[in-house]
Parts: structure tokens; C-alpha cells; sequence
């Protein structure tokens, strides 16, 4: 038996018959009959192939006859012209000189703004600035010479030019930081600031150095000077006049009559005396002055009155004459008079932050002439200043300012300026046969 395969045909032998198209038989090549040449199908409806119909889910078996049959062959686009590969390095080196100097000019252009409106500036201060507290010397320290060999290097001699006379003022400073900002009186440099005139500092050494004009305060008598690039000289250590009692030695360092680095030794002889020096021209300065028997003459204004320990207590400012208190051309009589360091690291710190010294005021004029001791006497109250708030009227007898008592009207003037701008401070106050307490918040003014 024979297995057959689908189809009928016998599995296991081979086909030996071949297929003809007429199924009669084997024909030879040349007889039989060419195929039809081809031709794609008929796109017509009497096709009987698959047509293409919305509706049906048969693909074409031809394209529709919008979209050609047959791939279209594109012309690759020409290609762009090459830049010279020499050109990229030439364009970014232009470039990059471009935005150097572009951004040298700029940073110049804004640097020498800033530095005409900020010279010497620092925002945060004397807290940024590289202040010194610590005291060099023990508390038990008796010696001056010691004293002298730790302020002497830390002292200036500072020229100022004086009605046209390139060193025709001559005073002292000190080192207040680590930032190059000197501490001198302002009747030092004022003319100087107000013509424009150049300024110097005089170190120990004898070097000189340029020195500008941080800011000033006519009322405390005060400047910061700005010695850019200057000498690494030590801060004087800042101490506190407040510790100070009568009696206590005191050593005074400056430039009296151009002598340089000269050191004075002597006593605190009175604390808190209210002390007007006029010899800056129309405004008069007002100190709550350390008064000592340092010897203290022309040419010490702004050098540094230190204590024992090493610290700087007061700013060598004022001498009393025969003729008066001031700066005038008269030798030391055993009375001179120095700013509290305490109100001179306040002043200092304004002008480092801002460029400007602000003082406390009541909005009030008080008689200055009157120094009978009975109090200040108040002339004129201003509308709508800190005094008329507080009911102070034209008249009033100022006695008593925050617990201490006031004279006269210097005395008045004094106390205000040892308080702060914003401050609330207690007025005793004699209004006809009645006393009352005042609080005035203190106001604010430039100078």
C-alpha cells in the first residue's frame, strides 16, 4: 500500500511527469507560447483586485491615483560653500578681545564712580573695619614709657593745607582700624575739604602718605581719613572714656608745634565738661569733654589721650587760654580738653557707613549767653520739631536732662549730643512756678 500526500499524488516516489499549460504534455521551448508582457493592474472599477473604499478595511493594493505609483527621486541639495576652517579661530579671538576690553572698560568706568562716591566707605562699619578693643597692657601697668612704646606706632602727624598753604594746618591722629582709616579733628582738614587742598599723614618713620577725606562732623569735631595703599601701621586699641575717674594718669600723643611723635603724661582733672570751640569758623563744636593736665598745645588736635592699659580714651581736641577755650595760638596753661572716645567711634561708624555724621537735636534755639546757672533757658520752640511734640514752650527753663543736671545753656546743648538720634530722653523743665518731666524723642541732623 502506498501512503498518499494531500493533493491525491502517491508519497514515497518523485513526479516524473512534467506540467504543460495545456496539461497534454511535454512541449519544447521553442514551441511553446511567450508569456503576455506585464502591465500593472487596471486601476479601472471592472478590476476584479481589492479597490480602495472608505469603508473597507482592505489596504489598496495601488496607490490612489493622486500620489504617483512609483517613489520620486529627489536631487540631494547642493552642498553650502565651506568657510575656510582659518576664519573661526580669527572671529572668536575678535570676540573674545572684544568683551575683554569691553568689560576692562566698564569695570574702570564703574570703579572710578564707586570710588568717588564711596572712598573709604565700609557698610558694616567699625564692626568690618578691623577695630581693636583689647587692651595691650595689664590693668596693673604704671608705666608711661610702656604705654608710649605700644601708642607711638599706631600716632600720626597729619598736614592739611591752610588758606592756601599746602601745610599750613598741622595736627595729629591715630590708627582706628586695619582697613587704613585714620581718626583726626575736623578743624585739622576743614579748610583743606572746603578747597580742595591735599591732605597727608606722617608716620613714625617719616613716611608720607595721601590721605582723603572719608567724612567730617563740625559738631564733635571729628574726621576720617582714608589712606589708600597705605602703611600696615598697628590700631590703636579703643577703650572707653566712661571707666575714667578723676584722678585716674592719662599720657597724650601728637605733634605739638610739628614736634612729631611727642608723648605728655598727666591726670584726669574733671569728666563731662561741657566745653565750645569756635575757631572753625561760623559753626562751633560742642564737647562733652575729658578734661586733663596733659600738657596739650597747637598741633595735638586729633591725637589720642590714652590710659594706662594702652587705650585710647579721648581725641586730644581743645586747650583753654587766658583769653578763653580753643585752639588758638596759646601754650599749654595745664588745661586741655579731649572728645570722649565713646562719641568717637559712634561719629566714626556713621561716616564709615554712610560718609556723614549725624547728630541728636530737639528742634529748639537756647541761650548760650546766659551762664548764670539756674538752667538753659529756651527762646524759640520750631513748629512741628521733636520739642513742640513734647510741649516744650518758648520760655522754659531746662534744669535736669536724663538725671543730670544742666547749668546752662552749653551745658544743654552738650547734654543732647551725648545721646543718640532716636533716642527718648527725660527734660526737667520750669514752666512759672511749676516743674514737670518732658520726654522728647530726639531728632536727627547732618553735621
Amino acid at each position: 500500500m502506498t501512503e498518499e500526500q494531500p493533493g491525491g499524488r502517491p508519497r514515497g516516489r518523485e513526479d516524473t511527469a512534467p506540467l504543460s499549460a495545456s496539461g497534454d504534455g511535454w512541449r519544447a521551448p521553442g514551441d511553446q507560447t511567450p508569456p503576455p508582457p506585464w502591465a500593472p493592474p487596471d486601476p479601472s472599477p471592472a478590476s476584479t483586485g481589492p479597490s480602495y473604499d472608505e469603508s473597507s478595511q482592505l489596504r489598496p493594493a495601488y496607490p490612489p491615483p493622486s500620489i504617483p505609483p512609483y517613489p520620486v527621486q529627489h536631487r540631494p541639495p547642493a552642498p553650502r560653500e565651506r568657510v575656510p576652517r582659518w576664519v573661526w579661530p580669527v572671529v572668536s579671538g575678535l570676540a573674545l578681545v572684544i568683551g575683554v576690553v569691553g568689560g576692562v572698560i566698564g569695570g574702570a568706568a564703574y570703579e572710578n564712580w564707586h570710588r568717588s562716591s564711596t572712598q573709604g566707605q565700609v557698610s558694616g562699619g567699625l564692626a568690618d573695619s578691623g577695630t581693636v578693643s583689647q587692651a595691650p597692657l595689664p590693668p596693673s601697668n604704671h608705666s608711661v614709657a610702656s604705654v608710649a612704646q605700644r601708642l607711638l606706632p599706631s600716632t600720626v602727624q597729619v598736614t592739611a593745607e591752610y588758606q592756601g598753604k599746602k601745610d599750613g594746618a598741622t595736627g595729629s591722629g591715630f590708627v582706628l582700624d586695619r582697613s587704613g582709616h585714620y581718626i583726626t579733628n575736623n578743624h585739622v582738614v576743614a579748610d583743606a575739604v572746603e578747597n580742595d587742598g591735599p591732605i597727608e599723614v606722617v608716620d613714625q618713620n617719616g613716611n608720607t602718605y595721601d590721605a582723603e577725606v572719608v567724612g567730617r562732623s563740625p559738631t564733635y569735631d571729628l574726621a576720617v581719613l582714608f589712606v589708600k595703599a597705605g602703611p600696615s601701621l598697628p590700631p590703636a586699641s579703643l577703650g572707653s572714656a566712661r571707666a575714667l575717674r578723676v584722678g585716674d594718669q592719662v599720657v597724650a600723643f601728637g605733634s605739638p608745634l610739628g614736634l612729631s611723635s611727642t608723648v605728655t603724661a598727666g591726670i584726669v582733672s574733671a569728666l563731662n565738661r561741657p566745653v565750645t570751640t569756635s575757631d572753625t569758623g561760623s559753626t562751633s563744636s560742642y564737647i562733652n569733654a575729658v578734661q586733663t593736665d596733659a600738657a596739650i598745645n597747637p598741633g595735638n588736635s586729633g591725637g589720642p589721650l590714652v590710659d594706662l592699659t594702652g587705650r585710647v580714651v579721648g581725641v586730644n581736641s581743645a586747650i583753654a587760654t587766658t583769653g578763653g577755650t580753643g585752639l588758638g595760638q596759646g601754650g599749654n596753661i595745664g588745661v586741655g580738653f579731649a572728645i570722649p572716645i565713646d562719641q568717637v567711634k559712634i561719629t566714626a561708624d556713621q561716616i564709615l557707613r554712610t560718609g556723614e555724621a549725624r547728630y541728636p537735636v530737639i528742634g529748639a534755639t537756647v541761650d548760650t549767653a546766659d551762664t548764670g546757672g539756674a538752667g538753659a533757658k529756651i527762646l524759640k520752640v520750631t513748629d512741628r520739631s521733636p520739642a513742640a511734640r513734647a510741649g516744650l514752650r518758648n520760655g522754659d527753663l531746662v534744669t535736669d536732662v536724663a538725671g543730670e543736671p544742666v547749668a546752662d545753656g552749653i551745658a544743654l546743648i552738650v547734654a543732647i549730643r551725648a545721646h543718640q538720634p532716636g533716642d527718648t530722653v527725660a527734660f526737667t523743665v520750669r514752666r512759672g512756678g511749676s516743674v514737670m518731666r518732658l520726654p522728647i524723642t530726639l531728632g536727627s541732623q547732618v553735621g
